[in-house]
């Protein structure tokens, strides 16, 4: 009754978060029906800007993937104006030797940014697992705040702005001590040191609040009007993932920085993907239920489309995104290069059954159309192009499963991508 045919009750299921959204009174018109889908042709990741085949990896790296993250960067997430090394400053707030009753250890570590603003700080909550050397680490942003992943009483609460909309444990657009925990079943913190990994986690919006006003007590504060809207809060948000790993790979001596895997969920997971993009230190780059502007194809009329992200969500996005917006067509990038960028690495894209509105058979789809990059480096990607039944997840350097449930990051997530990463790190 949970499989993919109870597709009527997944479609309820979504209209009621659009109503919530307010979808309908824009008037933006929605499908779900795959027999009204247009025709369309997808951009050939192969191919230059001149029209030449790209036949060898050596040409994709050097030509072929610098002129589709040129594209990104310029039509859909936003050119980062900070380039070269960026002068971080670290403090470890504290030290917890007995985290997760007794078998992890916490770290709380703000990092601050003083060539660039004296106020602005990137507060990481750090969870390393005991007696492991050199421990591979999760690197994700998180939606309420580092003390909603867990309830131990020594996190942090946030001060920044949060989502009121989030949970009614937000007051006037604030965390209270009575939101620990609220997001724990998203961050199985103790099921995830028992496998040997670490997570560093921080609040997304320690950076850029996630609203269209959000720049001016942000990041994208300290830039010139031209510059903020060129850029994006998602680019924001992919820039505070790397900050992170500059500072674990320089810092923290129980990590290994050889294997630092790039994780998000919903507009996280977009942020996740454009991150690692843009930083090949992300050894591994996980998708989960990223969707439209993320994994999905863009060109798949179905849930979400271009013209929704950016009428909700205007700042998500560069400026030059919302030519696209009833053009679709003329993107002259779609999700399958963006997960090409990915190439050699291992890559997991996830979805959920109920999760309709970002289009699972479109991020299916997305990294399906992927393997052609990888196959330039005799790599096979899911290496089948039949979409899997629910729970059954396939693929060999790129990763995928469709979850029964609804649009959200589960325990059984978590275990696909470490038995996923053990694979690849070869983690016995």
């Amino acid at each position: 009754m949970h499989k993919l045919s109870t597709i009527k009750a997944a479609i309820h299921t979504v209209l009621g978060v659009m109503m919530s959204l307010n979808v309908f009174a824009q008037k933006i018109p929605v499908n779900y029906d795959e027999s009204k889908m247009p025709s369309f042709t997808l951009p050939d990741p192969l191919v230059l800007p001149n029209g030449k085949p790209i036949k060898s990896k050596d040409v994709w790296e050097k030509a072929g993937r610098p002129a589709v993250l040129k594209l990104f960067a310029e039509n859909v997430y936003g050119v980062n104006p900070f380039s070269g090394a960026v002068k971080i400053a670290s403090e470890v707030k504290t030290v917890n030797e007995n985290a997760l009753n007794g078998k992890a250890i916490s770290k709380q570590i703000t990092l601050r940014f003083p060539e660039i603003s004296p106020t602005l700080t990137l507060d990481i909550l750090l969870y390393l697992p005991k007696n492991v050397k050199q421990a591979p680490v999760f690197v994700s942003l998180n939606f309420t705040g580092n003390h909603t992943a867990t309830h131990e009483k020594d996190v942090f609460v946030t001060e920044k702005w949060v989502n009121s909309g989030f949970d009614k444990t937000f007051v006037n657009n604030r965390a209270t001590d009575a939101s620990r925990g609220i997001a724990e079943r998203r961050w199985p913190m103790e099921a995830i040191v028992a496998r040997g990994y670490a997570v560093a986690t921080a609040y997304y919006g320690d950076l850029e609040a996630d609203h269209n006003e959000g720049w001016k007590t942000g990041l994208r504060s300290v830039l010139t009007p031209e510059q903020r809207e060129k850029w994006s809060a998602i680019g924001v948000w992919a820039w505070s993932m790397s900050r992170m790993v500059d500072y674990l790979i320089k810092n923290e001596s129980l990590i290994d920085g050889q294997k630092v895997i790039a994780l998000g969920h919903s507009r996280i997971g977009k942020a996740t993907l454009w991150a690692a993009a843009e930083d090949p230190r992300f050894a591994m780059v996980i998708s989960n239920d990223s969707g439209e502007g993320g994994a999905a194809l863009s060109r798949r009329w179905i849930g979400e489309t271009v013209e929704h992200l950016n009428t909700q969500f205007p700042h998500w996005f560069c400026a030059n995104y919302k030519k696209y917006n009833k053009a679709v067509a003329e993107l002259p990038v779609d999700s399958h290069e963006l997960l090409g960028l990915m190439a050699p690495r291992p890559l997991y894209v996830a979805s959920a059954t109920e999760d309709i509105w970002a289009d699972p058979k479109g991020e299916f789809l997305g990294a399906v159309e992927a393997e052609k990059v990888y196959q330039l480096y005799k790599k096979t990607g899911l290496g089948t192009n039949t979409m899997p039944m629910p729970n059954s997840p396939v693929g060999k350097t790129i990763g995928y499963h469709i979850r029964e449930g609804k649009h959200d990051i589960l325990l059984y997530d978590w275990q696909q991508y470490m038995n996923f990463a053990d694979k690849h790190f070869e983690i016995k």
